[in-house]
Protein backbone atom coordinates (compact mmCIF):
# COMPACT_ATOMS: atom_id res chain seq x y z
CA UNK A 1 0.00 0.00 0.00
CA UNK A 2 3.15 2.47 0.81
CA UNK A 3 4.57 1.69 -2.77
CA UNK A 4 1.07 2.79 -4.08
CA UNK A 5 0.76 5.66 -2.15
CA UNK A 6 3.85 6.88 -3.45
CA UNK A 7 2.44 6.29 -7.12
CA UNK A 8 -0.71 7.31 -6.54
CA UNK A 9 0.58 10.99 -5.45
CA UNK A 10 3.16 11.94 -8.24
CA UNK A 11 0.47 11.51 -10.39
CA UNK A 12 -2.34 13.22 -8.88
CA UNK A 13 0.13 16.14 -7.91
CA UNK A 14 1.08 17.00 -11.31
CA UNK A 15 -2.42 18.55 -11.31
CA UNK A 16 -3.01 19.64 -7.56
CA UNK A 17 -0.68 21.19 -5.30
CA UNK A 18 -0.11 20.07 -1.61
CA UNK A 19 -2.37 16.83 -2.57
CA UNK A 20 -0.28 14.50 -0.25
CA UNK A 21 -2.76 14.50 2.97
CA UNK A 22 -5.87 14.20 0.93
CA UNK A 23 -4.71 11.10 -1.23
CA UNK A 24 -3.85 9.49 1.87
CA UNK A 25 -7.68 10.01 2.94
CA UNK A 26 -9.07 8.68 0.26
CA UNK A 27 -6.30 5.77 -0.41
CA UNK A 28 -7.33 4.57 3.15
CA UNK A 29 -11.25 5.17 2.73
CA UNK A 30 -10.83 3.13 -0.31
CA UNK A 31 -8.84 -0.07 1.45
CA UNK A 32 -11.64 -0.32 3.82
CA UNK A 33 -14.73 0.49 1.96
CA UNK A 34 -15.58 3.91 3.10
CA UNK A 35 -16.57 7.18 1.84
CA UNK A 36 -15.41 10.86 2.65
CA UNK A 37 -17.02 14.23 2.80
CA UNK A 38 -15.13 17.18 2.25
CA UNK A 39 -15.91 20.60 3.43
CA UNK A 40 -14.46 23.90 2.41
CA UNK A 41 -15.26 27.17 0.53
CA UNK A 42 -15.56 27.19 -3.49
CA UNK A 43 -12.18 27.18 -5.35
CA UNK A 44 -10.20 25.02 -3.02
CA UNK A 45 -10.22 21.97 -5.60
CA UNK A 46 -12.18 19.98 -3.56
CA UNK A 47 -13.79 18.24 -7.09
CA UNK A 48 -10.39 18.34 -8.77
CA UNK A 49 -8.75 16.69 -6.19
CA UNK A 50 -11.44 13.37 -6.06
CA UNK A 51 -11.20 13.40 -10.21
CA UNK A 52 -7.48 13.35 -10.48
CA UNK A 53 -7.14 10.40 -7.69
CA UNK A 54 -9.79 8.56 -9.56
CA UNK A 55 -7.98 9.00 -12.90
CA UNK A 56 -5.10 8.16 -11.26
CA UNK A 57 -6.50 4.68 -9.68
CA UNK A 58 -8.13 3.74 -12.89
CA UNK A 59 -11.60 3.83 -11.01
CA UNK A 60 -14.59 4.55 -13.40
CA UNK A 61 -15.74 8.33 -12.20
CA UNK A 62 -19.23 10.04 -12.09
CA UNK A 63 -20.53 13.40 -10.81
CA UNK A 64 -23.15 14.36 -9.68
CA UNK A 65 -24.23 17.80 -8.70
CA UNK A 66 -26.68 18.55 -6.36
CA UNK A 67 -29.62 21.03 -6.82
CA UNK A 68 -32.39 21.88 -4.38
CA UNK A 69 -34.89 20.54 -7.00
CA UNK A 70 -32.81 17.32 -7.43
CA UNK A 71 -34.78 13.88 -7.09
CA UNK A 72 -34.10 10.90 -5.51
CA UNK A 73 -34.64 9.21 -9.36
CA UNK A 74 -31.96 11.78 -10.65
CA UNK A 75 -29.04 9.58 -8.67
CA UNK A 76 -30.18 6.24 -8.71
CA UNK A 77 -32.03 5.78 -12.12
CA UNK A 78 -35.42 5.38 -13.30
CA UNK A 79 -37.44 2.53 -15.02
CA UNK A 80 -38.39 3.64 -18.84
CA UNK A 81 -39.89 2.16 -21.55
CA UNK A 82 -38.41 0.08 -23.90
CA UNK A 83 -40.35 -1.17 -26.52
CA UNK A 84 -43.03 -2.81 -25.08
CA UNK A 85 -41.50 -3.43 -21.98
CA UNK A 86 -39.84 -1.26 -18.93
CA UNK A 87 -36.24 -1.37 -18.55
CA UNK A 88 -34.07 0.70 -15.63
CA UNK A 89 -31.89 3.27 -16.92
CA UNK A 90 -28.75 3.51 -14.55
CA UNK A 91 -28.44 6.68 -13.02
CA UNK A 92 -24.76 8.43 -12.02
CA UNK A 93 -24.26 6.50 -9.04
CA UNK A 94 -23.46 3.14 -10.77
CA UNK A 95 -19.60 4.16 -11.25
CA UNK A 96 -16.47 3.09 -8.92
CA UNK A 97 -15.89 7.01 -7.91
CA UNK A 98 -18.71 9.31 -7.14
CA UNK A 99 -18.17 12.72 -6.65
CA UNK A 100 -21.57 14.08 -4.85
CA UNK A 101 -20.68 17.43 -5.37
CA UNK A 102 -22.36 20.11 -2.95
CA UNK A 103 -24.60 17.43 -1.11
CA UNK A 104 -25.75 19.90 1.46
CA UNK A 105 -27.61 21.64 -1.73
CA UNK A 106 -30.28 19.23 -1.91
CA UNK A 107 -33.20 18.26 0.35
CA UNK A 108 -32.64 15.29 2.80
CA UNK A 109 -34.66 13.06 1.00
CA UNK A 110 -32.51 13.21 -2.31
CA UNK A 111 -29.68 13.06 0.02
CA UNK A 112 -30.70 9.67 1.42
CA UNK A 113 -30.84 8.27 -1.85
CA UNK A 114 -27.02 8.25 -2.01
CA UNK A 115 -26.97 7.15 1.58
CA UNK A 116 -28.80 3.96 1.00
CA UNK A 117 -26.48 3.21 -1.93
CA UNK A 118 -23.53 4.56 0.50
CA UNK A 119 -23.90 1.79 3.09
CA UNK A 120 -26.26 -0.77 1.48
CA UNK A 121 -23.97 -1.44 -1.64
CA UNK A 122 -26.98 -1.14 -3.69
CA UNK A 123 -30.18 0.78 -4.84
CA UNK A 124 -33.88 0.10 -4.41
CA UNK A 125 -35.97 1.42 -7.66
CA UNK A 126 -39.87 -0.06 -7.79
CA UNK A 127 -38.74 -2.52 -5.55
CA UNK A 128 -35.93 -4.39 -7.09
CA UNK A 129 -32.50 -4.16 -5.57
CA UNK A 130 -29.56 -2.73 -7.88
CA UNK A 131 -26.11 -3.51 -6.58
CA UNK A 132 -23.26 -1.17 -7.32
CA UNK A 133 -20.03 -1.57 -8.77
CA UNK A 134 -16.87 -2.69 -6.83
CA UNK A 135 -14.70 -1.09 -5.47
CA UNK A 136 -17.23 2.04 -4.65
CA UNK A 137 -16.37 4.92 -3.06
CA UNK A 138 -18.12 8.25 -2.50
CA UNK A 139 -16.47 11.68 -2.30
CA UNK A 140 -18.88 14.17 -1.13
CA UNK A 141 -18.34 18.07 -1.35
CA UNK A 142 -20.49 20.49 0.65
CA UNK A 143 -19.92 23.96 1.70
CA UNK A 144 -19.62 25.55 5.10
CA UNK A 145 -22.79 25.36 6.33
CA UNK A 146 -22.72 29.19 6.66
CA UNK A 147 -23.38 29.86 3.06
CA UNK A 148 -26.87 30.31 1.89
CA UNK A 149 -29.03 27.64 0.49
CA UNK A 150 -27.49 24.76 2.35
CA UNK A 151 -29.77 21.77 4.27
CA UNK A 152 -27.08 20.13 6.50
CA UNK A 153 -26.61 16.67 6.63
CA UNK A 154 -28.60 14.81 9.90
CA UNK A 155 -26.17 13.78 12.55
CA UNK A 156 -27.46 10.09 11.40
CA UNK A 157 -26.38 10.95 7.69
CA UNK A 158 -22.68 12.36 8.72
CA UNK A 159 -22.55 8.90 10.82
CA UNK A 160 -22.10 7.16 7.44
CA UNK A 161 -19.12 8.86 6.03
CA UNK A 162 -15.61 7.24 7.53
CA UNK A 163 -13.83 10.25 7.32
CA UNK A 164 -14.33 14.45 7.06
CA UNK A 165 -11.92 16.31 5.75
CA UNK A 166 -12.06 20.19 6.10
CA UNK A 167 -9.99 21.88 3.42
CA UNK A 168 -9.17 25.52 3.79
CA UNK A 169 -6.99 28.02 1.45
CA UNK A 170 -3.83 27.14 0.30
CA UNK A 171 -0.18 28.31 1.85
CA UNK A 172 1.45 30.93 0.01
CA UNK A 173 4.11 28.70 -1.64
CA UNK A 174 1.42 26.28 -2.66
CA UNK A 175 -0.89 29.30 -4.47
CA UNK A 176 2.22 30.15 -6.17
CA UNK A 177 2.95 26.99 -7.15
CA UNK A 178 -1.01 26.87 -8.35
CA UNK A 179 -0.39 29.73 -10.79
CA UNK A 180 2.63 28.17 -12.17
CA UNK A 181 1.08 25.01 -13.25
CA UNK A 182 0.54 25.08 -16.69
CA UNK A 183 -2.57 25.45 -18.60
CA UNK A 184 -4.00 27.14 -21.54
CA UNK A 185 -6.44 29.15 -19.76
CA UNK A 186 -9.44 28.95 -17.25
CA UNK A 187 -10.68 25.86 -18.16
CA UNK A 188 -8.91 22.86 -15.86
CA UNK A 189 -8.23 20.06 -18.61
CA UNK A 190 -5.36 18.58 -16.84
CA UNK A 191 -7.34 15.21 -15.52
CA UNK A 192 -7.32 14.15 -18.96
CA UNK A 193 -3.46 13.67 -19.09
CA UNK A 194 -3.10 11.67 -15.97
CA UNK A 195 -2.51 8.18 -16.51
CA UNK A 196 -4.02 5.18 -14.05
CA UNK A 197 -0.90 3.98 -11.77
CA UNK A 198 -3.01 1.68 -10.13
CA UNK A 199 -5.09 -1.88 -11.47
CA UNK A 200 -7.86 -3.55 -9.67
CA UNK A 201 -5.50 -6.14 -8.46
CA UNK A 202 -3.77 -3.48 -6.67
CA UNK A 203 -6.78 -2.04 -5.05
CA UNK A 204 -7.73 -5.66 -4.17
CA UNK A 205 -4.64 -6.49 -2.26
CA UNK A 206 -4.68 -3.08 -0.76
CA UNK A 207 -7.93 -3.82 0.49
CA UNK A 208 -6.73 -7.55 1.47
CA UNK A 209 -3.22 -6.44 3.34
CA UNK A 210 -5.86 -3.83 5.52
CA UNK A 211 -8.17 -6.47 6.58
CA UNK A 212 -5.35 -8.86 7.18
CA UNK A 213 -3.38 -6.29 9.78
CA UNK A 214 -3.44 -7.19 13.07
CA UNK A 215 -4.53 -5.38 16.01
CA UNK A 216 -3.82 -6.22 19.39
CA UNK A 217 -6.40 -6.84 22.34
CA UNK A 218 -4.89 -3.59 23.85
CA UNK A 219 -5.23 -1.51 20.91
CA UNK A 220 -9.10 -2.71 20.57
CA UNK A 221 -9.79 -2.00 24.39
CA UNK A 222 -8.04 1.74 23.30
CA UNK A 223 -10.36 2.26 20.28
CA UNK A 224 -13.50 1.29 22.99
CA UNK A 225 -12.35 3.40 25.34
CA UNK A 226 -11.82 6.88 22.94
CA UNK A 227 -15.42 6.50 22.03
CA UNK A 228 -16.96 5.47 25.30
CA UNK A 229 -15.21 8.73 26.93
CA UNK A 230 -16.38 10.86 23.95
CA UNK A 231 -19.86 10.42 25.37
CA UNK A 232 -18.99 11.35 28.80
CA UNK A 233 -17.41 14.88 28.51
CA UNK A 234 -19.46 17.68 30.18
CA UNK A 235 -19.47 19.59 26.92
CA UNK A 236 -20.98 17.20 24.81
CA UNK A 237 -24.35 16.55 23.86
CA UNK A 238 -24.04 13.90 21.65
CA UNK A 239 -20.61 11.41 21.23
CA UNK A 240 -19.13 9.13 19.02
CA UNK A 241 -21.41 6.10 18.23
CA UNK A 242 -20.51 2.40 18.01
CA UNK A 243 -20.63 2.83 14.44
CA UNK A 244 -17.63 5.63 15.06
CA UNK A 245 -15.59 3.08 16.68
CA UNK A 246 -15.93 0.28 14.25
CA UNK A 247 -14.97 3.49 11.49
CA UNK A 248 -11.78 4.11 14.50
CA UNK A 249 -9.91 1.04 14.07
CA UNK A 250 -10.52 0.14 10.15
CA UNK A 251 -9.26 3.44 9.54
CA UNK A 252 -6.10 2.92 12.03
CA UNK A 253 -5.45 -0.33 10.27
CA UNK A 254 -5.27 1.85 7.25
CA UNK A 255 -3.26 4.20 8.40
CA UNK A 256 -0.42 1.86 9.86
CA UNK A 257 -0.70 -0.33 6.29
CA UNK A 258 0.15 3.48 4.67
CA UNK A 259 3.41 3.80 6.28
CA UNK A 260 4.54 0.34 5.45
CA UNK A 261 2.82 -1.41 8.90
CA UNK A 262 1.22 -5.03 9.29
CA UNK A 263 0.16 -3.81 13.07
CA UNK A 264 -1.68 -0.92 14.62
CA UNK A 265 -0.50 1.02 17.44
CA UNK A 266 -1.84 4.00 19.80
CA UNK A 267 -0.18 6.09 17.85
CA UNK A 268 -2.38 5.05 14.00
CA UNK A 269 -5.38 5.84 16.58
CA UNK A 270 -4.73 8.98 17.34
CA UNK A 271 -3.47 9.93 13.68
CA UNK A 272 -7.07 9.10 12.14
CA UNK A 273 -9.19 10.14 15.61
CA UNK A 274 -10.11 13.58 14.85
CA UNK A 275 -11.07 12.87 11.14
CA UNK A 276 -13.09 10.22 12.13
CA UNK A 277 -15.01 11.51 14.86
CA UNK A 278 -15.24 14.65 14.99
CA UNK A 279 -18.05 15.01 12.76
CA UNK A 280 -20.15 12.25 14.80
CA UNK A 281 -19.78 14.59 18.17
CA UNK A 282 -21.93 17.51 18.77
CA UNK A 283 -21.23 20.00 21.24
CA UNK A 284 -23.81 21.73 23.62
CA UNK A 285 -24.76 25.29 22.62
CA UNK A 286 -23.23 26.87 25.72
CA UNK A 287 -20.01 25.12 25.03
CA UNK A 288 -19.91 26.03 21.45
CA UNK A 289 -20.31 30.07 23.21
CA UNK A 290 -17.00 29.19 24.35
CA UNK A 291 -15.45 28.24 21.36
CA UNK A 292 -15.26 24.51 22.57
CA UNK A 293 -15.41 22.79 19.12
CA UNK A 294 -15.57 18.66 18.05
CA UNK A 295 -11.92 18.87 17.49
CA UNK A 296 -11.73 20.03 20.84
CA UNK A 297 -13.78 17.53 22.07
CA UNK A 298 -11.10 14.90 20.23
CA UNK A 299 -8.55 16.65 21.34
CA UNK A 300 -9.46 16.03 25.15
CA UNK A 301 -10.59 12.57 24.71
CA UNK A 302 -6.91 11.49 23.33
CA UNK A 303 -5.13 13.67 26.78
CA UNK A 304 -7.46 11.95 28.82
CA UNK A 305 -7.62 8.11 27.87
CA UNK A 306 -4.36 6.17 29.23
CA UNK A 307 -2.70 4.76 26.33
CA UNK A 308 -1.13 1.04 26.82
CA UNK A 309 1.87 0.63 26.96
Amino acid sequence: MNQLRTRVIEAVEQVVVEASATVDILLMALSVEGHVLIEGPPGVAKTLVARTVAAALGLDFGRIQFTPDMLPSDITGTLALDGAKLSFRKGPIFHNAVLADEINRTPPKTQSALLEGMQEGHVTVDGVRHPLPDPFLVVATQNPIEYEGTYPLPEAQLDRFLFKLVLSYPSEEAERALLALPRSGVKDTSVSHVKAVATSQDIASMRTSVANTRVSPEVIEYVASVVRFSRQLANVEVGASPRAGVHLLAAAKAAARLIGRDFVTPDDVKAVANIVLAHRIIIRPEAELDRYSATSAVSETLDKVPVPK
